[in-house]
C-alpha cells in the first residue's frame, strides 16, 4: 500500500544526504522590474502559491536539479497553456492537502450532540500526492525570469525594512552583545544575538534572529510549544524537532522579507536525518508549526502596521483641523 508520508520523508531525507536543506530558498526574490517577488513556490497558471509540506519538496527540488524559478504547474496545466513538458522531464512530487469535515458518531453508529443539541463536527484532512514541474522544464508556456541578485560586500550594514519591521512589531526583547552566542531564553523570555558588526553580512544576521524569533514564538504565553515549554537536553529527539521548528520558521520569514539564508546548524543535520528516518511523520508536523509560529509573527507585523496607519490618519485629521481654526 502506498504510503504517502514515507514517500515525503524519504524525499527530504534524500535532499538532506545530498547536503541540500530543502527548507532553504535556493534563489534571490528580486523579478525584473526589480520588484519583489511572490516569496514562495507558485503555481505558473494560477500564481496561487504552495504552502505547508510543498514548501520543502519544490524548494529542495530546484536547488538539487538547478532551476532558477519557483513556476511549478502540472502536465495538463502545460498542455492547456499551448505548450509540453519536454520530453524526459521527471515530475516533482507535491502533496495535495484537502481539508474534509463529517458529523461525529459514537461506537454506536449514533450522531453525538453538543451542549445545544447540535450534531458535532469532526475536522480532517485528506491527502494525495500531486505531481508538478517546473516551468524550465517546458516547452511552449510563458516563462518568467528571476535574475539573482549578488550581494555587496565590504559594504556598511544594510538593514532590511521588512526583516527589522518583523523584529520590532514581534514585541521580542532582543539584546546584542560582543559575543560568540545566539540563544533564546525561554524562563526570562529574551533574545540574545551577537552585534550586527560580528556577522559577515546582512543576511545571516537576520537569518539566525529569524531562527531565534521562531523560538521564542513557542512560549507559553504564545503558542506554547512543547519543545520551548517543556525542552528536550542536547541531542535529544525533541531537542532536533524544535531547531528544525525553528530553522524552518527562519526559512520562511526569510522568503517572506527577500533574504537569502543559510543554513545556521550545520551540525544539526546527523540529528535531523535521525529524527526523520525515525518518524515519518515528522517533518509533516515540523513544517506545520514552523509554519504556524511564521504566521504568527507576520499576524503582530499585520497589527502593528495597522495600528500605525490609522494613527497616521489620525494625526492628519488633527493637524487638517488645527489648520482649518
Amino acid at each position: 500500500m502506498y504510503d504517502i508520508y514515507q514517500d515525503v520523508t524519504d524525499k527530504i531525507i534524500a535532499a538532506l544526504d545530498q547536503g541540500v536543506v530543502p527548507w532553504i530558498k535556493p534563489w534571490s526574490s528580486t523579478g525584473s522590474s526589480g520588484s519583489s517577488a511572490q516569496p514562495y513556490p507558485i503555481n505558473a497558471i494560477s500564481c496561487r502559491p504552495y504552502s505547508g509540506i510543498n514548501l520543502p519538496l519544490l524548494w529542495a527540488a530546484a536547488r538539487m536539479q538547478g532551476f532558477s524559478q519557483d513556476r511549478w504547474l502540472t502536465f495538463n496545466q502545460a498542455k492547456k497553456a499551448g505548450g509540453h513538458i519536454r520530453k524526459g522531464e521527471r515530475s516533482t512530487l507535491a502533496v495535495l492537502y484537502k481539508p474534509m469535515e463529517r458529523e461525529e458518531k459514537d461506537e454506536s453508529g449514533h450522531l453525538v450532540l453538543d451542549e445545544n443539541g447540535n450534531a458535532k463536527v469532526v475536522h480532517f484532512a485528506i491527502l494525495r500526492t500531486h505531481f508538478l514541474f517546473n516551468i524550465e522544464q517546458t516547452e511552449g508556456v510563458e516563462s518568467f525570469s528571476d535574475a539573482p541578485t549578488a550581494a555587496d560586500s565590504g559594504l556598511p550594514f544594510q538593514a532590511n525594512a521588512g526583516a527589522e519591521h518583523l523584529l520590532l512589531s514581534s514585541g521580542a526583547r532582543i539584546v546584542h552583545k560582543p559575543a560568540d552566542m545566539a540563544f533564546y531564553h525561554p524562563i526570562r523570555d529574551f533574545i540574545q544575538l551577537p552585534t550586527k558588526a560580528q556577522f559577515h553580512d546582512e543576511c545571516g544576521y537576520y537569518a539566525t534572529a529569524l531562527h531565534e524569533l521562531t523560538h521564542w514564538t513557542g512560549h507559553h504565553s504564545r503558542l506554547q510549544r512543547d519543545g520551548i515549554i517543556s525542552p528536550s537536553s542536547f541531542g535529544s529527539p525533541g531537542y532536533a524537532f524544535e531547531e528544525l521548528v525553528a530553522e524552518m520558521g527562519a526559512a520562511f520569514l526569510c522568503a517572506q522579507t527577500g533574504i537569502q539564508g543559510e543554513l545556521r546548524h550545520e551540525n544539526y543535520l546527523d540529528f535531523w536525518l535521525g529524527l526523520l528516518k525515525a518518524d515519518k511523520r515528522a517533518i509533516f508536523r515540523a513544517s506545520g508549526q514552523a509554519r504556524e509560529a511564521s504566521e504568527y509573527v507576520l499576524g503582530l507585523a499585520r497589527v502593528l502596521a495597522e495600528v500605525t496607519d490609522d494613527q497616521a490618519s489620525t494625526d492628519d485629521k488633527d493637524a487638517a483641523l488645527v489648520m482649518a481654526m
